[in-house]
């Protein structure tokens, strides 16, 4: 791909506290009239992404951004041009949208949206916002499976909706009994469980799909045959891969020191936030993190938290 061919262009996913997200009609006389995207546009040359956001939504929708966020950065090559979308979440701005430019807008919840046609690029887009900003990770191998389970009901009544089951270390029936358990008591509260590592175990639990590790997405030619694929990563490399084999989300650790691994090297937040804003994926922070640090977390790139221990507590 030749850099000098890609149009750079920042896209505002404005964010309401209920998780609806914002779309825009395409209006008549612009390529692709009629479909409903993201709304934003082209950087100007010499223009910083984070003014281009702030004039691009001024402009088109008479807002003044108050807590943009850097998500993810996703190529799209459409017949007439390549482009480079710099995604940013926005959580709060002054002023009420409204039409500058001759659009339709819709606030639309991004698993159930309503309106018809989107631009092709926005798909995995919408897939990665129906995501919570919190991902708990089982460790019943600690707690007990009981205890565990106990703390699943209260975690899932408080709010939980993503779950990775790990504790690779159960034996296989006990794995698999406890796997199964967990996706029942999660489905019944409209939540999602990946299990770690085994396509088979997974499919034989009824979950939702796979997480991988950083060795296991190494290896994989391809997506796992399944609805969602996360994968554990370290580095920019094993970014590149998770996005590679068409996994949906990564966890990118550690952020920060840990009680599981003291004194251990992290990434700190200034190379969390450049290699999520890099990623065409959302990317979780994991590691020295608590509940407490979503919009933390978000103010650096990251599509929210991974959490072992806080996510039972």
């Amino acid at each position: 791909m030749n850099q000098a061919t890609v149009t750079e262009v920042v896209t505002a996913v404005l964010t309401q506290p209920d998780g609806r997200v914002l779309l825009a009609q395409r209006p008549p006389g612009k390529a692709y009239a009629g479909y409903w995207e993201f709304p934003g546009g082209k950087v100007e040359p010499g223009e910083s992404l984070e003014a281009a956001l702030a004039r691009e939504l001024h402009e088109e929708l008479g807002i003044v951004v108050t807590r943009p966020c850097r998500w993810i950065t996703r190529v799209f090559e459409y017949p007439h041009a390549t482009v480079r979308l710099n995604f940013f979440r926005v959580f709060a701005w002054q002023g009420e949208p409204h039409p500058h430019e001759g659009q339709v807008f819709s606030w639309q919840q991004p698993d159930a949206v309503e309106v018809v046609p989107l631009l092709p690029a926005n798909f995995p887009v919408l897939k990665a916002l129906s995501l919570p900003s919190v991902l708990g990770i089982s460790h019943a191998e600690s707690l007990s499976v009981d205890s565990f389970l106990a703390r699943l009901d209260v975690a899932l009544a408080n709010g939980l909706r993503l779950i990775q089951l790990r504790d690779k270390t159960l034996p296989e029936d006990v794995r698999l009994a406890l796997a199964r358990e967990t996706v029942r008591r999660a489905h019944l509260r409209g939540a999602r469980v990946l299990v770690n590592g085994s396509l088979d175990l997974a499919r034989a639990a009824a979950a939702d799909g796979v997480h991988l590790d950083s060795a296991a997405a190494a290896r994989m030619p391809a997506r796992p045959d399944c609805e969602w694929v996360g994968v554990s990563c370290h580095d920019a490399a094993e970014l590149a891969q998770a996005a590679a084999i068409g996994a949906d989300y990564a966890l990118l650790s550690p952020v920060l020191p840990t009680l599981t691994h003291p004194g251990a090297p992290t990434l700190g937040w200034e190379t969390f936030s450049s290699l999520a804003a890099a990623s065409p994926i959302p990317v979780y922070g994991l590691g020295g993190l608590g509940r407490d640090d979503v919009t933390l977390a978000q103010s650096h790139g990251a599509h929210g938290v991974a959490l072992l221990r806080g996510a039972w507590t």
